[in-house]
């Protein structure tokens, strides 16, 4: 008996130390609320109030996004990372401008693009829609930068006013499909890249194993971006009132229209119709005071961020409880399990879709999707989630951002409604997989494998012995399996038959316009066209929009909210230490861009090693 007195002891002072240690966890928790409470009350009184008669300051620096990436909140209050900051949610924009529109307070919007970053023609055009929209009512849009980028200056052409510095540029250049090619490489490292596909035009693959563009992709990506192309420059010449080709000629004819100029960028930007008037800094900021309400040599104006903040306290006092359209995001690579945001974790996004049908106000739902696919898994995952769903009587629209294709297009194919922007990137049915191996890279190093195994099948997924042709019959034959079912659903959500979907599929890859000719796609439009199609189909004609995300631990939100509090306060102290996005004359930038291939298909992890993803859909 003495001998076990001990061990009792130890698990008594065991048990009260656990209940010592939750106590102190429990006292830390309560300080932190009663903190980040108090500190949150303290910023939030630095909000800048909306002006009696004043501009908008849309100033847009970053990438825009459907989605922000996440951080975990504690390395952002510690300042650790920060990469949300330099990611712009299009809806913030575009709400900003909508609620700009119907203000009276808001006289002009300043536009501010110098510092944007892109983020595809689609969320361009989205935000150009809302930009239409304010200008319709007659209120000015003053656009001004020291320079602009093509992406910059397709929102800028919105602008009834555009200034550029004397200094600057507008470099409009054309899109282009260029990637790096690594089979020489690989073929140096010994390193043998297996691969199973089905169709001719799914060039995910192709960088690891080629060392150039197919001729069949090349004239596929020639297509699309041409399609792509046309919309730009119909739409920036309809903005500024330019001859139909006059973008071409200006890209085309670039040195021959500079040389004219004695090289002077801004002076020929003037010239050909692109900016209204070319003013330094000083001169812009005297334009502003001069148009603008305001006194003693200043203006009115609040910022975009405190503006969301202002309008959206009014709003939320307003709510009551009614019926609602939900919008669901799905942006990034499709990845199995439960995933951050700024991926889409097949686990994830299906839990989201189950919770949803047991909301009692929800009656529809949005699906807007900015991914080029991934895993096949999760993808079916998600499509199952949405099914059971729409089996609730619950309808799901799909909007369609930037790109839906490949494992983006598996999940909306089911969907009662799916709209895409003429812009936007969709298709790239088909399928493909890699197992790489390397026992040519070891036995150049004098390392070898040898054993035995119990059946044929044993061992068929070491990288360090060369695939069986057993191993590569099962593989492809699960390929062709996952194709034939893609081309399937396909089908039958779009009421077609296999045999056209597979003429159209095959992994090529449609323009929203060629979407809509193929039947891919019910018709083109936004975001806000997707949401008023789910409330018709759910017979609703007062009702709110929520966005739904994946919830956050209680001490996640809190720490959310002090970070987002701390970032506004620092910027109105001139103290902010946002991280600027990389730069395109970056070295590392072009580094990123050449590993890029290899970077995304090494991110992917689906079970089976079988992937619905389109590469070529970053353009």
């Amino acid at each position: 008996m003495s001998e076990q007195k001990p061990g009792i002891i130890r698990r008594l002072f065991n048990i009260i130390g656990s209940f010592l240690n939750g106590i102190r966890h429990l006292f830390s928790l309560l300080f932190l609320v009663i903190l980040v409470s108090a500190i949150s009350q303290m910023f939030s009184q630095t909000v800048q109030p909306v002006p009696q008669e004043g501009a908008l300051d849309i100033s847009l620096s970053g990438q825009l996004v459907d989605q922000k990436t996440y951080i975990d909140p504690i390395d952002q209050l510690l300042l650790q990372a920060n990469q949300q900051s330099t990611e712009i949610l299009v809806r913030d924009v575009i709400e900003a401008i909508d609620t700009a529109r119907t203000d009276k307070r808001i006289t002009h919007i300043i536009l501010k693009t110098g510092n944007l970053d892109g983020g595809g023609l689609s969320k361009l055009q989205e935000i150009g829609i809302a930009l239409k929209q304010f200008s319709a009512t007659g209120k000015p849009i003053i656009s001004m930068a020291d320079g602009f980028t093509q992406s910059q200056y397709f929102l800028a052409a919105h602008a009834d006013e555009i200034m550029l510095n004397p200094l600057g540029s507008v470099m409009l250049t054309g899109l282009d499909s260029y990637r790096s090619y690594f089979k020489d490489a690989l073929d140096q490292l010994k390193i043998t890249m297996n691969i199973f596909r089905v169709g001719d035009y799914k060039s995910a693959v192709e960088p690891l194993i080629r060392n150039n563009m197919s001729p069949q992709v090349k004239e596929e990506a020639r297509v699309l971006l041409g399609d792509l192309w046309q919309v730009y420059t119909n739409e920036v010449e309809s903005l500024r009132k330019l001859n139909a080709g006059s973008i071409n000629n200006y890209a085309n004819n670039l040195p021959k229209l500079l040389a004219a100029k004695q090289g002077d960028t801004a002076a020929l930007a003037k010239s050909v119709g692109l900016v209204d008037t070319i003013a330094d800094r000083s001169a812009m900021r005297e334009y502003l005071v001069a148009n603008i309400a305001g006194q003693d040599e200043h203006f009115n104006s609040i910022d975009m961020n405190s503006y969301l903040i202002n309008t959206r306290l009014v709003a939320q006092s307003k709510v009551a409880k009614k019926d609602s359209v939900a919008v669901v995001v799905a942006s990034g690579p499709i990845m199995d399990g439960q995933q951050p945001e700024g991926n889409i974790g097949g686990d994830t996004l299906a839990e989201i879709f189950s919770s949803l049908g047991d909301e009692e106000q929800i009656k529809s739902v949005v699906l807007r999707i900015d991914s080029g696919g991934g895993s096949a898994f999760a993808s079916e995952i998600i499509r199952e989630a949405i099914t059971d769903l729409q089996g609730k009587n619950i309808p799901v629209v799909v909007s369609m951002g930037s790109v839906a294709a490949s494992g983006g297009y598996w999940i909306a194919a089911d969907a009662d409604h799916i709209i895409a922007m003429p812009s936007t990137i969709t298709g790239s049915i088909g399928v493909f997989g890699i197992i790489p191996t390397i026992d040519k890279s070891l036995a150049a190093l004098g390392v070898y494998s040898d054993g035995v195994g119990t059946t044929k099948s044993a061992g068929m997924w070491a990288i360090d012995r060369p695939l069986s042709e057993q191993t590569k019959t099962v593989v492809q034959m699960g390929v062709d399996n996952i194709y034939d079912q893609f081309v399937t659903l396909v089908a039958e959500g779009r009421d077609s038959t296999p045999e056209d979907v597979h003429s159209i599929a095959q992994g090529q890859v449609w323009s929203g316009n060629q979407a809509l000719e193929n039947g891919l796609i019910d018709e083109l439009g936004d975001l806000n066209a997707a949401i008023e199609v789910a409330a018709d189909l759910a017979n609703l004609d007062d009702y709110r929009i929520d966005y739904i995300r994946k919830e956050m631990s209680p001490i996640e939100l809190l720490l959310t909210q002090l970070n987002t509090n701390a970032r506004h306060y620092a910027r109105k102290l001139g103290l902010s230490g946002e991280i600027e996005s990389i730069s395109k004359n970056n070295l590392q930038f072009y580094i990123n861009k050449i590993t890029a291939p290899l970077t995304r298909i090494e991110q992917l992890n689906d079970p089976r090693g079988i992937y619905l993803f389109c590469e070529k859909c970053a353009i």
